[in-house]
This record gives C-alpha cells, sequence and structure tokens, in this order.
C-alpha cells in the first residue's frame, strides 16, 4: 500500500509553508510565556528581600534612626508607612506624634499643628497630651517675627500655653509654657508701645492716648510701663493744647 500522496505543485508547498509557519509561532508565543514566567520567579527569587515588608518595630527604628540623625523626610516616610499599613500597632500612636514632630523640625509650621491637633483629637487621655498642647503653641510662637507685624501668631501661641497651664499645671511642660508666656506678653506689649508711637508722631493723639492706657492696664510690669506714663501723660496735654486752639 503506498503512502499519502504528496502534492509538489506549488500550491501544495505554499499551503505546507504556512502550516510550518503557523506552527513556529505557536511554539514562539508558548516559548515566550514561559521564559517571561521564568523570568519574574527569577526577579522575584533575586529581590525578594527587597519586596518584604517592614515590620512595625523596624519601621519604628528607621524613622527615629532618621529623626536623631535630622533626616526629617526619611523619618516622615518610615513613620507615615508605620501609620498607615500597621494602625493598630503599639507603635502607631509614638508614629503619630513623631510624624507632627517631624513635619515641626522642617518648619511646617501649620501642617505640623494639624497633626499636633489630630493626634489630641484622637487621644485626648495619652500622658503625651501637655507636649502635644505645648508644640502646638510653639508652632505659632516660632512664627512671631518682629514687633512691627500682626501678632495673631504671638496671640495664638499664648492661647495654647495657657491652656496647657490651665489643664495641667504640675505637668513638666507647663513650666516651660509659663516662660513662653511672658515672652508672649512681652512681645505684645512692644506692639502696642510701637503702634502708640506711630500715632503719637502722626499727632493722633487720642489714638496714641488708647494705646498707652491699654498698655498700663494689661501690661503693666514687662518694662513699658514708664514710657506709657510719661507718653499718656503728654498725649493728654497735647489734647488740651489742640481744645484750646479750637476755643480761641
Amino acid at each position: 500500500m503506498s503512502g499519502p500522496e504528496i502534492s509538489d505543485s506549488p500550491k501544495g508547498m505554499m499551503d505546507i509553508a504556512l502550516r510550518f509557519g503557523s506552527f513556529l509561532t505557536r511554539l514562539g508565543l508558548v516559548a515566550l510565556v514561559v521564559f517571561v514566567l521564568q523570568g519574574c520567579s527569577l526577579f522575584d527569587w533575586m529581590f525578594s528581600k527587597e519586596k518584604e515588608e517592614k515590620s512595625p518595630a523596624e519601621l519604628m527604628s528607621e524613622g527615629m534612626d532618621n529623626y536623631e540623625s535630622g533626616y526629617n523626610e526619611s523619618a516622615l516616610e518610615a513613620f507615615r508607612e508605620l501609620k498607615d499599613k500597621y494602625p493598630y500597632s503599639p507603635y502607631a500612636i509614638t508614629a503619630e506624634i513623631r510624624i507632627a514632630d517631624a513635619l515641626f523640625r522642617k518648619t511646617l509650621y501649620d501642617e505640623a499643628f494639624e497633626a499636633y491637633s489630630e493626634f489630641e483629637r484622637l487621644h485626648p487621655k495619652n500622658p503625651e497630651i501637655p507636649y502635644v498642647i505645648y508644640q502646638k503653641g510653639m508652632c505659632h510662637f516660632d512664627q512671631v517675627t518682629t514687633i512691627d507685624r500682626d501678632q495673631s501668631h504671638t496671640l495664638v501661641a499664648k492661647e495654647e500655653f495657657e491652656r496647657l497651664l490651665k489643664k495641667y499645671p504640675s505637668a513638666e511642660y507647663a513650666r516651660m509654657a509659663r516662660i513662653k508666656i511672658r515672652e508672649c506678653y512681652i512681645f505684645l506689649s512692644r506692639y502696642e508701645l510701637y503702634v502708640a508711637r506711630f500715632y503719637f508722631k502722626k499727632k493722633n493723639y487720642r489714638a496714641a492716648m488708647g494705646r498707652y492706657q491699654y498698655i498700663l492696664e494689661n501690661y503693666p510690669d514687662l518694662g513699658q510701663y514708664e514710657e506709657a506714663v510719661e507718653y499718656l501723660s503728654r498725649c493728654r496735654q497735647k489734647l488740651e493744647e489742640q481744645a484750646g486752639k479750637d476755643s480761641g
């Protein structure tokens, strides 16, 4: 019996070539898939250590090492990763404070203030709250510049320090808050004195007199008393002179 007849016509040969090419294409695709899968496995094996997630303790240690070395951005990354990945870890609460501290060190005072505020809201009974309130005050205190500028930061800082003193009078940070409160009062009194001098130079004696009176009533023992008394008297004298000219 003879085998199947193989056509040697051009059409038959073309058909065989197309089938063989299709077979090679499918074989190549299978080989490529196998290679990719094996390559991924090899890559994972080679770099598995880099992809291993760090434990909460490792992240805390890494964050603190960077924080103490002054690498605040790297510390932030470690603390944030700890907080996000392990929110129920015993280290998570500490990470929240350290996030605020790192932001404070980076002089991102508004962000730090919000981070401290969030911690106080979430953990009102935490033993670190006196420190947190003190740092909230410092976020504004460190933005106080010169006496000729708006003193809104001074006022907010004073409010936070006074709140700390009222809620935790025996806390370690209460003593430091007392010092800062006095410094805030000095800034505020100097600002009032600056404004009073401005009005006096502009010959707006009634406005100047009001400022000097305010200084005497609110900042009697901060070094501005004598000048305020003297210029309060001068303002009254000038106003009397003006009144005499107007009546004459």
